[in-house]
């Protein structure tokens, strides 16, 4: 069994240990809080490697970006700096912030004290989110680092649209005699090539790459007790990637009326004042450094990843679903018709989309 008491005295904390208790409501307990007798309370965390495989990648890109944010608030003169951005505790008489045990790999940051998450998706703060992560955005836009992609190729639409080839081809468990099956198949064919584009925009030298977080949840980022966003938390997938990533993939769940899996596809519609209230505050903060292109392209990103995901889910089934967890045999097909449902009503919101953006 873990001796986690070892393992903390391995990083270079402040105060005597008191406790080590399960923190939040993880299924397998992989985060715990850290109490001391006469020092801060401190985030013990296990890193699951399974899915970050380059941990020392992992931990270099989140000390350059937490760095980077510090440095900038410091100029800034802004207070209280250690609730406005994550702190991560080295090992003793070392600059590396994580530790091997020999099976799993542990990292310990400062715990913000009165700070709370949230999981409501509305229009207030979907507004919140969409000008904490572009802020998030505009303070990396000039770090000197170099950062590597924790997940290579997380969002790469051509990558994803070649493996939904090679599931086609290779037939696994015979799903392409299903009549619904092709015709799914056809319909995302259609749509293929403008799907793609960002990636051919990015060789042609038209958009750029940026540091993003790529997993733009409102319950990613940590609000004071009055209710002002502290800072942005769950660095994991920050990474180089288009702004469509932190854009595309808020909205893709937070502007769905429904779950993803939800079966009723009469109800699955594109909540445009979701879309509206997330904008506002991603293109105010953002727009310090958004590109023309970056900018109009922006209803694309919404677009994008309901496509993207449903390619995902698809292929999966098609694969005989081996990526996926699923709870009943036609679970991924069901999540892929609500994606392409969710996919439509954006298509069919484009104009509005549109126009809201060039309004602001």
């Amino acid at each position: 069994m873990t001796d986690l008491h070892d393992i903390v005295l391995q990083f270079d904390l402040k105060g005597q240990i008191e406790s080590i208790r399960p923190l939040g409501n993880g299924l397998i307990n992989d985060t715990y809080k850290v109490n001391t007798l006469d020092g801060p309370s401190y985030v013990l965390q296990r890193i699951n490697h399974n899915i970050f495989r380059d941990v020392e990648l992992l931990q270099n890109n989140i000390v350059s970006v937490t760095g980077h944010i510090r440095r900038k608030l410091e100029a800034e003169g802004v207070a209280d700096i250690d609730r406005k951005v994550l702190t991560f505790i080295p090992l003793k008489n070392s600059h590396v912030t994580w530790y091997f045990d020999g099976s799993s790999y542990w990292r310990v940051s400062l715990f913000i004290e009165n700070a709370f998450t949230y999981e409501t998706v509305n229009p207030e703060y979907s507004y919140y989110a969409g000008r904490s992560f572009g802020n998030f955005e505009a303070m990396l836009a000039d770090i000197p680092d170099t950062l590597g992609e924790t997940i290579p190729d997380f969002h790469n639409m051509e990558l994803r649209a070649r493996q939904l080839e090679e599931a086609v081809a290779s037939d696994a468990v015979g799903r392409m005699a299903e009549d619904e099956v092709r015709e799914i198949l056809k319909e995302i064919l259609v749509h293929r090539e403008e799907m793609c584009k960002a990636e051919r925009m990015y060789r042609e030298g038209t958009l750029p790459k940026r540091i993003c977080h790529c997993d733009t949840k409102v319950n990613n980022m940590m609000f004071d007790a009055s209710g002002d966003v502290l800072c942005v938390i769950d660095l994991d997938t920050v990474m180089p990637s288009f702004v469509f990533s932190d854009f595309g993939d808020f909205l893709r769940t937070a502007a769905n009326k429904v779950a993803e899996d939800d079966p009723r596809i009469d109800m699955v519609e594109f909540d445009m004042e979701i879309f509206k209230a997330f904008a506002k505050g991603y293109v105010e903060s953002a727009s310090v450094f958004l590109t023309p292109v970056e900018r109009e392209n922006l209803p694309y990103a919404a677009a994008l990843f309901p496509y993207m995901q449903a390619v995902r889910f698809f292929a999966d089934y098609i694969n005989g679903d081996t990526y996926y967890k699923i709870k009943y045999p036609e679970h991924n097909l069901v999540r892929t018709r609500n994606q392409m449902a969710l996919f439509r009503s954006v298509l069919e919101n484009m104009p509005a989309m549109q126009e809201y953006i060039a309004s602001l």
